[in-house]
């Protein structure tokens, strides 16, 4: 068995990222993108679990024995943190008691053409769509989404596992309303964009289906 050392934050870290990025792991697929044995990330987690941040389920698949899978409580999810969530909170509350929705929904609107600009002033002379997905995931990356992408058989898929303005998007609806809008500014006119998944939804993340539209008349 491999001696059991305590847990740094820097390791604490790698597993939460991979369990926030990739969803649900077992003990064996977390151990193989960390390059680490079985029994060290188990230890691992069984002390990520002590302190309230991961939970294990058992669960069949198939012929063979259960397999025990962990993923993040709501405390794990927490490490993820919603910027300035207090402060946000308590600007749309403000907004909404003084002024009214109308004026919310200016401000949000506001927002909305602020983003796309500094956006597209990023993405400029960035034409082919994959390219300016990588930029994007990256931009997006670094304002706290965890963003990826993918290239599929019937276009793209663009993934952010984690939102750090999930509390003030819950308590002002307009807000996804406007990130949706800006991803179909962003990808141009040729391009459909539907969220296919969505965190305020229930789900552990936000995915959107990119499709170039020609592409989809000749599948229809």
């Amino acid at each position: 068995m491999e001696n059991y050392r305590p847990i740094t934050k820097a390791t604490a870290d790698k597993f939460l990222q991979l369990l926030k990025t990739k969803g649900p792991q077992s003990a064996a697929m977390l151990a193989a993108a960390l390059r680490m044995t079985g029994e060290g990330a188990r230890l691992q987690l069984l002390k990520l679990a002590e302190e309230g941040l991961v939970v294990s389920a058992t669960t069949s698949r198939g012929v063979g024995r259960p397999v025990q899978i962990w993923d993040l409580t709501p405390l794990g999810h927490a490490h993820f943190p919603d910027t300035h969530v207090e402060l946000t909170l308590q600007i749309i509350e403000t907004i909404r008691k003084e002024l009214g929705e109308d004026a919310l929904e200016k401000v949000v609107a506001a927002r909305e053409f602020q983003q796309q600009e500094k956006y597209m002033n990023a993405l400029t002379g960035i034409t082919g769509l994959a390219e300016r997905l990588a930029q994007f995931a990256s931009i997006r990356s670094s304002e706290g989404y965890l963003a990826e992408w993918r290239e599929e058989e019937d276009g793209f898929v663009f993934i952010e596992n984690h939102c750090p303005i999930c509390c003030a998007a819950t308590q002002c609806a307009n807000i996804c309303e406007s990130e949706l809008n800006t991803f179909k500014a962003l990808m141009g006119e040729d391009v459909d964009v539907k969220r296919a998944d969505h965190i305020i939804a229930g789900d552990r993340r936000c995915v959107y289906k990119i499709t170039r539209i020609k592409e989809l008349i000749t599948t229809k």
